[in-house]
């Protein structure tokens, strides 16, 4: 049987304090109610990455991964992050292909296969978005 997974982010929302007190209380509520084979992944901003990879230690149905990275190894890509520097802080998954990524950014299949390739190379699990904006949604338009 599969694992069953419910993954999110907060976004570019909450300073550092405020999103590790939310990551606290998600790890809390983990603990204390989930059982069996079930896992909750929180990807964060980069911010937060080292310290709630820290705190997702003590429970045991709680991983971290990030919201994106960039698709090179490393080099003159200011305010990006490679995988490898992801994994280094502890997180195990990141988000690719997120609608808003897609829309805001330009994102292509092609740029988010090279991304994925670099996820798996550095042993992050891709959580890869195939999705609509919410436009496309509210149209009926979507997959």
């Amino acid at each position: 049987m599969r694992k069953k997974i419910v993954a999110g982010n907060w976004k570019m929302n909450l300073d550092y304090q405020d999103g590790v007190s939310l990551f606290s209380e998600v790890v809390n509520m983990a603990k204390d109610e989930i059982v069996g084979d079930q896992q909750v992944v929180v990807c964060s901003p980069f911010i937060h990455l080292h310290s709630i990879a820290q705190l997702a230690k003590t429970a045991s149905h709680v991983a971290v991964g990030a919201q994106n990275i960039h698709q090179a190894e490393s080099g003159a890509y200011t305010g990006e992050i490679s995988a490898s520097q992801v994994k280094s802080v502890g997180a195990d998954y990141v988000i690719l292909g997120h609608s808003e990524r897609r829309a805001y950014f330009g994102e292509t299949n092609a740029l988010l296969s090279e991304k994925v390739d670099a996820a798996l190379k550095h042993g992050l699990l891709p959580i890869f978005c195939i999705g609509e904006t919410k436009e496309e949604r509210e149209s009926g338009k979507f997959f």
